[in-house]
């Protein structure tokens, strides 16, 4: 069988299509957020919420609520503005924030589905909630929806909010100075990222999901040098990736989250090597 009867074979069945859909509107929305996050220094930020996350999983597959991504959510967004408020605090900084959350909500996740297994195969379900795992083909009708409606509104909200985030991600001061008020437009942006990283966990897993909110917006910096063609670039690199890596994990039968962050590195590459020659 052929390259091309292959990918008609499986593209043939509705749950190929739907892991195809969700990869790439959740790649488009982690690019867009990627480029704002980095040109911040707070990219990190997309590791501790993804480690909230996983927290919060641990909580939902305890309490039985596994596949609902709204407690999840919920959690993770509220961790977000936690997060936020704790890193402006002068005597805990940012990264100081993230690594506490960071390194807290891993081993209180991990804790809880320990003492509280529901499961037989503890180490199986920790390594596909961390590393992703076949649940992106295993995906519902309404899940597909749920992140569908949920791309949608970050795309939407980044696009009529575009020029104030473009303010408050180069000189918060000035942002202040003329009215805006940057406090809040950070808030929007971490439960943006916040949105990203609940989309992202059945993709690529918890450990893997900052990889598709950073890799693509410093390759595209490598290629370009002003806000708007990177933003367009790294939306470009990310959906392209995000096919890529499915098309080849279907041929390969690799896993489908660390195919795509392996192809989102590659173009890194290729673009630093680009910048230098």
């Amino acid at each position: 069988m052929g390259v091309l009867e292959t990918f008609r074979a499986y593209f043939s069945y509705p749950f190929v299509r739907y892991a195809f859909v969700v990869a790439v509107v959740m790649s488009l929305s982690a690019s867009l957020l990627g480029v704002t996050l980095v040109l911040k220094r707070f990219s990190f930020i997309g590791d501790g919420l993804s480690h909230v996350a996983f927290g919060a999983m641990a909580i939902a597959s305890v309490c039985g609520l596994i596949n609902n991504n709204v407690i999840v959510l919920t959690l993770t967004v509220i961790a977000a503005v936690i997060l936020l408020k704790t890193g402006s605090n002068t005597k805990v900084k940012g990264d100081a924030a993230i690594a506490v959350f960071s390194v807290g909500a891993l081993a209180v996740g991990y804790f809880i589905m320990n003492v509280f297994s529901v499961s037989s195969n503890i180490s199986g379900d920790v390594c596909s909630t961390l590393f992703g795992s076949t649940s992106l083909l295993t995906l519902s009708g309404t899940e597909v929806w749920f992140s569908i409606v949920l791309a949608i509104i970050v795309i939407v909200l980044f696009v009529i909010l575009y020029n104030r985030i473009f303010a408050v991600t180069f000189d918060e001061d000035f942002a202040n100075a003329t009215g805006l008020n940057a406090d809040r437009y950070n808030l929007i942006i971490a439960v943006l990222i916040a949105v990203v990283i609940v989309m992202g966990m059945n993709m690529v897993g918890s450990l893997l999901i900052s990889a598709l909110v950073i890799f693509p917006a410093l390759a595209a910096m490598r290629l370009f040098g002003d806000y708007r063609s990177v933003v367009i670039c790294s939306a470009v690199i990310a959906v392209v990736c995000a096919m890529t890596g499915m098309l080849i994990s279907i041929i390969l039968s690799t896993p489908v989250g660390a195919t795509i962050v392996i192809a989102d590195m590659l173009v890194f590459i290729i673009a630093s090597v680009i910048k230098r020659a």
